[in-house]
C-alpha cells in the first residue's frame, strides 16, 4: 500500500494514469508526448507505477503497451475511502482475471488488469471454472450454470431469471488459462460480443491473476469497472471466505 501512495504522490505519474484512464493500451512514445521530459524520464515514472501494480504492460512485436490496472486502485478505495463513504453497502465483486496465451493471431488487449491472491493454484482454478464456486462470489446475486470447457457454455442468471452474461470457452488449459467469448446481455439485447482471457501464474504461496479483454465494442468501456469489482470479490472470497457482493 505504501508503494501505491508513493506512486500517486507525483503529479507526472497522476498525469500518466489519467491518460491511461482515458485511453488504455498506450505506448511509451504516446505517453512521452504528454509530459515535458525525456523518454527516459517517462520510463522511470512508468516503472514506479508498475512496481506499485498501478500499470501493467503487454508486449506485442517491438511495442510495449501500457494499461491502467484498476484492481489496485479499487482495493485502495475499498480499504481507505469506501468504508467512510458507504459502510453498510456491500462493495463488491472484483473478479477474476486472467489472460490468454500470447500468440501472433491475438491483437493487443483493449483492457488489461492484474491482482495477486493468497491462495493455491487449484483453489483459484476452481473459483474460475466451477459454476458453483463462481456463483459464490459473483455480484448482483447471479448464479452460474454450465461448463467451463471448449464446446460448453456458461450462463450468468439473475434472481429474476433473466440472463446477464453468456460465455463460450474457446481454449482451456487446466489450472493456467481460460479464453472465452464475452456476450453481455446487461448492455442490451443487441450488445456486441467480445473476447476475454484469464491467466493464472502461481508465485509461491500467492497466485497472479491477469485479465485481458479483446475487441471491446464502443459503449462497453464500463466493463473495466465490473472486472475490478468482480476481482476484488474473488480475492476476498478466496482469502477470507467472504465475498464482497454488491449491486453493479
Amino acid at each position: 500500500m505504501d508503494a501505491v501512495f508513493k506512486a500517486l504522490a507525483d503529479p507526472a505519474r497522476r498525469t500518466l494514469l489519467d491518460a491511461l484512464r482515458q485511453k488504455d493500451g498506450q505506448t511509451l512514445q504516446e505517453l512521452t508526448e504528454l509530459l515535458d521530459m525525456t523518454r527516459f524520464g517517462v520510463m522511470k515514472h512508468l516503472n514506479v507505477l508498475a512496481e506499485a501494480h498501478l500499470v501493467v504492460t503487454h508486449k506485442k512485436g517491438r511495442f510495449k503497451y501500457h494499461y491502467l490496472n484498476a484492481v489496485t486502485l479499487q482495493q485502495t478505495i475499498d480499504r481507505w475511502i469506501e468504508p467512510m463513504r458507504s459502510k453498510p453497502v456491500a462493495r463488491a465483486v472484483l473478479d477474476l482475471k486472467s489472460s490468454l496465451e500470447r500468440n501472433d493471431q491475438m491483437t493487443k488487449p483493449d483492457f488489461m488488469m492484474q491482482t495477486f491472491i493468497r491462495c493455491t493454484q487449484d483453489a483459484l482454478w476452481d473459483a474460475l471454472s466451477n459454476p458453483e464456486s463462481m456463483s459464490a462470489y459473483h455480484f448482483l446475486g447471479a448464479r452460474v450454470e454450465g461448463e467451463a470447457r471448449v464446446g460448453g457454455k456458461l450462463n450468468w442468471i439473475m434472481p429474476d431469471g433473466n440472463s446477464m452474461l453468456t460465455q463460450q470457452p474457446t481454449k482451456v488449459v487446466p489450472k493456467t488459462r481460460i479464453e472465452a467469448t464475452f456476450e453481455p446481455h446487461f448492455f442490451g439485447p443487441d450488445a456486441a460480443a467480445s473476447r476475454m482471457a484469464f491467466l493464472i501464474e502461481p508465485q509461491g504461496d500467492i497466485c497472479k491473476l491477469t485479465i485481458e479483454h479483446y475487441d471491446l465494442p464502443e459503449g462497453q468501456e464500463g466493463s473495466g469497472e465490473g472486472w475490478a469489482r468482480l476481482a476484488a470479490s474473488l480475492k476476498s472470497w478466496l482469502e477470507t471466505g467472504t465475498a464482497l457482493k454488491s449491486s453493479m
